[in-house]
């Protein structure tokens, strides 16, 4: 589907919920990109399936039919329910905005059900499995302290639950790690991280060897040239390092982030709290968390239970 079949009101009014979106509530751009295809595409086939482009009073009369025939279409075209869940969600925030703002009746639109799909589960590494990926990128830097970048790095991923790119955006304003970092993530949102005692020793010994200046306002992790770390570069010696290793192709940096919830779990960290440290807009995304660990107790009761196999 193409925009350039969108009404100029309806292209007007997605530019202004995009603004929005931008403005008040922080919305990375990478997500305004996404919600900007997927309302792009829905305004574009019903253009399409009316024969025409119609106005923003078209909306309030889109049926049940209509939102059935668009969904059957991204299917058809290869977009899985996951994805067409997530086009439904921007459409029909984009729909309840616009009604708020020019009382357009959309309820047919708000009310329709999103795609059942099956979440995926986190895949977090073993604690043992987390303690030999940190080592092991260390003991491959061509670099004494190359190997203590990376090391700090996961340490920081896996000790305070960051993402990479929230790890690789921290300036050298950052050294020495304090004891509570305030990190801004998705969305703009800020959250309150506690650092751990080797976390801070991990960016203290990197600092100590880096042989560029960390100054307060350039990144914290540079490349072997000095600029700013590329977070492929970090994929990469987890690659190499998981080979070496033997862990499974699951052992990314996203990997040391889930690790560091799902072993927080398992110690009885506290739902909301974990909540907070990841950043998570939504308690359910957390909860995806409490089915790992349930899937590895029951993995756990199976193997060692001795009556297991007999019940």
């Amino acid at each position: 589907m193409t925009s350039l079949a969108i009404s100029p009101a309806q292209r007007d009014a997605l530019a202004r919920w995009l603004d929005h979106l931008r403005a008040l509530d922080g919305a990375a751009e990478q997500t305004l990109t996404a919600y900007n295809r997927d309302v792009a595409g829905f305004l574009g086939f019903l253009a399409q399936h009316a024969g025409g482009a119609e106005g923003l009073g078209a909306l309030a009369q889109i049926s049940q039919s209509d939102l059935r025939a668009w969904m059957a279409a991204e299917r058809a075209r290869g977009l899985s329910a996951r994805s067409l869940a997530r086009a439904l969600s921007a459409v029909k925030g984009f729909t309840a905005w616009l009604a708020q703002r020019d009382d357009i009746d959309v309820t047919a639109l708000l009310s329709a059900r999103s795609p059942k799909y099956r979440r995926k589960l986190p895949r977090p590494l073993s604690e043992d499995g987390a303690r030999e990926m940190i080592s092991g990128v260390g003991e491959q830097a061509s670099a004494a302290w190359v190997g203590a970048r990376d090391i700090a790095v996961l340490t920081l991923l896996y000790g305070c639950g960051l993402r990479i790119s929230e790890a690789l955006g921290l300036t050298g304003a950052a050294h020495p790690l304090p004891e509570v970092l305030r990190i801004t993530g998705k969305g703009g949102k800020t959250r309150i991280v506690p650092t751990l005692p080797v976390t801070r020793a991990a960016v203290a010994d990197y600092a100590r060897l880096c042989p560029h200046p960390l100054t307060p306002e350039a990144p914290l992790f540079r490349g072997v040239r000095g600029g700013a770390l590329n977070p492929r570069l970090i994929a990469l010696v987890m690659e190499k390092a998981r080979l070496q290793l033997g862990l499974p192709a699951s052992a990314t940096p996203h990997a040391l982030r889930h690790s560091f919830a799902t072993h927080l779990l398992s110690a009885g960290g506290d739902l909301r709290a974990i909540q907070e440290l990841l950043g998570h807009a939504s308690l359910s995304t957390t909860q995806a968390y409490t089915s790992v660990d349930t899937a590895r107790l029951m993995q756990a009761y199976a193997s060692a239970h001795p009556h297991a196999q007999k019940l």
